[in-house]
This record gives C-alpha cells, structure tokens and sequence, in this order.
C-alpha cells in the first residue's frame, strides 16, 4: 500500500507542475498566436513625417490589451500595446476596451448567442479572480481595476481620464512636453450590463466612460451586425441608450446592427462613434457598415475609427493601406469626422504595434494630405468628440 501512496503523491506533484505549467506558459503562447505582427522590413519615415508625429495629439479609439495575461506597464515582446510602446509611438490617448464575452469563432456573418465563450476559459486560464468567472460585469470591473493599478504605479506614464477636465489638464499637460499617456476605459458591448440598469451604475464607478452596444452577437439592447436576428433597439435598449446620453459617457456602434445604429441616430442628439471599423466602398464586408450608414454617423458630428487589421481593409494592413482608407474615408464622410481605431490585442493580425505609429504619420503624408488633416484624423478629432460628451 506504501508503493500505491507514494505513486499518487508523485501523480499529484506531476500533475500540479503541469497545471502550473499551463497557467504560466499557455496565456503568452495564445496571446502570441492571437496578437500577432507580421515580420516587416523598417517602413520609412522621413524627418518631416517625424517632425509632425511628434506634435500631434494621438488617439486611438480602441484596444483590447487589459484582456491578456500581461501588465501593459511594462514592455512587452508580444501583442500590440503596453504604455512603454505607446510613448514611443507619440500616443497621448488610448482607450481601453473591456472585453467580457467572445463566440467561437467570431464570425462575421452569424453567431448564436449560446455559442462556446472564449472568455471564460481565458478568464480562468489566466486566473482573475473567481468573481470574473460566471459574471460578464465583474469581467469589466476587474480590466478597469487593472488599468488603474498601473496608473497608480506609474503616475508619470499612465493616467485614467474619466472627465473632461480630466481630459483638458492631460492635454495641457502634454502640450507642455510631459509624455503622459491618457487611458479613457470602454466596455466592448453592454452585454456586460448583464440586463441590469445598476450594472451602468458599477461601470460609470469603475471608471468606463465609451460604451458599446454589442459585440460578437444579439443581446438584450438588440441586434448586432453578426447576430442571428435583424433587429433594432428592445425596450431595454432605448433605456441604455437614454441613460449613456444623459451620463456624458460615448456611445459606439461598432458591432451592432445597422438597424440599432439607425435606432440610435433617430433618438438622440450627441456625437456618435464606430470606435474600429473600416469604410465599406473601400473594402465592401458585412464588418465595415455601408457608407451611406456611416455619413448619418457623421452627421451626428462624430467620428469612424479606421481599423488596422486586414479583414477590414481587404487587403494586408500596411501604413500605406490604412493611409489609402483614410483618404478615402475623408472623401467619404470629411476631414472632421474620420479617426484611428486600431483594434490592437484585439485577436487581429497587424502590421506594426503601437510603438511605429509615425509610419502612419509617414503614410498619410505621402497620400498627399495636409498636415491639418492629418493632426485631426491622428486625434483632434477624437479629442472634439471627449470634449463634447464627457463631463
């Protein structure tokens, strides 16, 4: 019997390296594999590109990096985005955007609710806490606890902005040749309201101040653009909606359905965003709304954020395809409404992370635009829209 103990404590030892094993090493490897950047030779920048980069007022619309098992105080050898890089890419606002439920697959076409989460397992793979686990509002909670964590520890890199004047002494901050980054947080889909109007209440304390309506697929606000069902607002949508209006917070229509977004565009009065899209006469998928849908966004005085990923662009995501999309874009809906919205650490392949960014710069340039077009499209219109909405 002695032998038979002793092979089960070795079984044991075995199996709690193998668990540890896997917590420790198998978030990076997916993250890897699901984050990646293409191997590339140095894109150009000329000294002129550089020269402007480094006056502008960068903002990006979306990221999804407080989803991964990595502190973005620290540079990273993986993903997209981590407050090192984005001070060398020039970037004075980043949001971060909580991702709380994911489908299989994530396809663009259809995705059933009930779908296999991704979410879950990655929540428990990379142990946050046991809260997080069984509750897509916690799963917010815990990304905004995150990201002020490293503010707290790094008050001279990081800062969260959850007001305009929050927003206004950032600004006049950098202006004065601090490098601070300011990280406004969003939550990819109100799912995470979980049907519960005291849910906004947790998020708004938590720091969220961009709210998205859907994600991947349908939910209790109404129809996404890769549901199942072509709907528009429910009841308890138009109850959110009202609720983001009042609250000074930005309402974003990526991922939901055309049907929601003309809803919504009818029944408020406020700057509306696509925080990371691409322009449908550009790269025509089901992704990219129509561009007469992006005009009424437009019309609202507020902004597209023209993704970095190759699904929205149809082709490889180089700075010169992004920069051919803008110009496009501008063409399409004008020079005041068109932004970045990268999707970085968002699963999407790219072809730079955050820290090359003057390539774009460089890009946009070379497209033949304007360096006042240019400095809105890199952030000053992002920065109208804050201005507009947050309190």
């Amino acid at each position: 019997m002695r032998w038979i103990k002793r092979g089960l404590i070795g079984l044991s030892i075995v199996l709690a390296a193998a668990i540890a094993a896997f917590l420790t090493f198998a978030p990076g490897y997916v993250e890897r594999e699901r984050n990646a950047v293409v191997e590339h030779a140095p894109y150009p920048v000329s000294d002129a590109a550089q020269s402007l980069h480094d006056t502008l007022v960068v903002g990006d619309w979306h990221a999804d990096s407080l989803l991964w098992k990595r502190s973005i105080e620290h540079r990273a050898d993986r993903g997209h985005v981590d407050v090192p890089r984005l001070i060398e890419g020039g970037v004075a606002l980043q949001v971060f955007s909580a991702v709380t439920k994911s489908p299989a697959g994530q396809n663009y076409e259809a995705n059933a609710p009930d779908t296999f989460d991704n979410i879950t397992p990655l929540a428990i793979g990379q142990m946050w806490p046991p809260r997080t686990w069984g509750s897509l509002a916690e799963r917010a909670i815990y990304q905004a606890e995150r990201l002020h964590r490293v503010a707290a520890r790094v008050p001279d890199r990081l800062t969260v902005i959850t007001s305009r004047a929050e927003l206004d002494a950032h600004l006049a901050a950098r202006a004065k040749g601090t490098k601070v980054v300011g990280g406004i947080l969003g939550i990819e889909g109100a799912h995470a309201l979980e049907g519960d109007m005291a849910n906004l209440d947790r998020l708004e304390e938590a720091g969220h101040r961009i709210i998205g309506l859907h994600h991947f697929f349908d939910n209790e606000l109404g129809g996404s653009l890769h549901g199942t069902r072509d709907m528009g607002l429910t009841d308890f949508g138009r109850a959110v909606v009202a609720q983001i209006a009042a609250r000074g917070m930005v309402l974003d229509l990526a991922h939901s359905s055309p049907a929601v977004a003309r809803d919504v565009i009818a029944m408020t009065d406020m700057p509306l965003i696509v925080s990371h899209t691409g322009l449908h006469g550009f790269c025509p998928v089901i992704r990219n709304f129509e561009d007469d849908l992006m005009q009424a966004v437009a019309a609202t005085g507020g902004v597209i954020g023209m993704g970095y990923w190759g699904s929205v662009l149809c082709r490889d995501a180089t700075p010169e395809a992004i920069a051919a999309m803008i110009v496009q874009a501008i063409d399409t809906v004008g020079a005041d409404h068109v932004s970045l919205g990268s999707d970085f650490d968002g699963s999407v392949t790219t072809a730079f992370d955050t820290s090359k960014l003057s390539a774009l710069t460089h890009a946009l340039l070379a497209a033949g635009l304007d360096e006042p077009t240019i400095a809105k499209v890199m952030g000053g219109n992002m920065v109208r829209v804050l201005r507009a909405r947050l309190n």
